[in-house]
């Protein structure tokens, strides 16, 4: 299978780590596939640093000439913004793009008022730590929860995030681009709301772009559901070594259908399948996990 998947890089979201890939990381190797997570600056082993833009992209690039050059770049949420960007400023890297959990452009009017409420939550004399906490507990298993948390919490660097991605353009950046895209939600993420608008922009540049919603799964849906998340890396490494990829005009295949248990156990689980080819243009996609995309959204 190795030889058929190009290599994969995967972007963390804010205030986490590389450390929330663990069990995607473990999944790809297991089934032949060169994967790499960052520590974004402002995060994980680099907390110390402030968080840049520039410097949050030379991260990326740095991890994808380290798998030879060329890889698809999966993100969550700030990573999915990150992901995204990198694509479009350098295209000659990017074999395939997974944005999860991102469908909110950064355009977005209610920026401003998620940089307000950032800046009260670090004025706090713990910076939000227990807040932070209270959530994490409430949102995640056991299993998830260790994972997100075992490189630390940066609690300081939300404030830096919003404004450091106010220059960028999601929509526009999307359509500057024409290697293939896997738009991925938790079907509960407060933000979805524009992610049909994120498919819209992507065909727009010409790009295989699929709509990959998971069931049950919210904001952090790699966390929430790793099996159905791990298979879409799987995918994307998978379709992305095509020779036709990236040629415009064909969709992509989606995830299979969720592991309802929400935890990968065993490798075997994760492993990816020959993709079926089933009726219309959405080729073995579960009808429940890949929701449809309207005719108006359609090139």
């Amino acid at each position: 299978m190795a030889a058929r998947t190009v290599p994969v890089v995967l972007v963390h979201g804010s205030r986490t780590s590389s450390t929330m890939w663990r069990r995607q990381l473990a999944a790809l190797e297991a089934a032949g596939v060169r994967a790499r997570a960052v520590d974004l600056p402002g995060h994980g082993e680099r907390r110390q640093e402030p968080f840049a833009l520039d410097a949050a992209l030379a991260t990326i690039r740095e991890a994808v000439d380290g798998v030879g050059g060329r890889a698809v770049v999966a993100g969550l949420s700030l990573g999915g913004y990150l992901a995204v960007e990198h694509r479009a400023r350098y295209p000659e890297e990017s074999a395939g793009l997974v944005a999860a959990s991102c469908s909110t452009p950064t355009s977005s009017g209610v920026r401003p008022a998620w940089l307000r409420l950032a800046r009260w939550i670090e004025g706090w004399p713990d910076q939000g730590e227990r807040l932070n906490g209270a959530f994490v507990r409430a949102a995640l298993d056991a299993e998830s929860a260790r994972d997100m948390g075992a490189g630390g919490f940066a609690l300081q660097v939300m404030s830096q995030v919003l404004r450091e991605l106010e220059p960028t353009d999601t929509l526009g950046a999307l359509a500057a681009g024409r290697s293939p895209v896997w738009v991925v939600n938790g079907r509960y993420d407060h933000f979805r709301t524009r992610e049909r608008a994120l498919v819209a922009a992507a065909r727009a540049g010409g790009a295989p772009v699929r709509l990959v919603v998971v069931p049950h799964a919210r904001h952090l849906v790699s966390l929430d559901a790793p099996v159905a998340f791990t298979r879409v890396l799987l995918e994307a490494a998978a379709e992305s070594a095509r020779p036709e990829a990236g040629s415009g005009g064909q969709q992509v295949p989606g995830a299979r259908p969720t592991d309802e248990g929400g935890g990968v156990r065993h490798d075997d689980d994760v492993v990816a399948q020959p993709v079926e080819r089933g009726r219309g243009d959405a080729p073995g996609v579960a009808a429940a996990q890949v929701e449809p995309v309207p005719a108006e959204d359609r090139p």
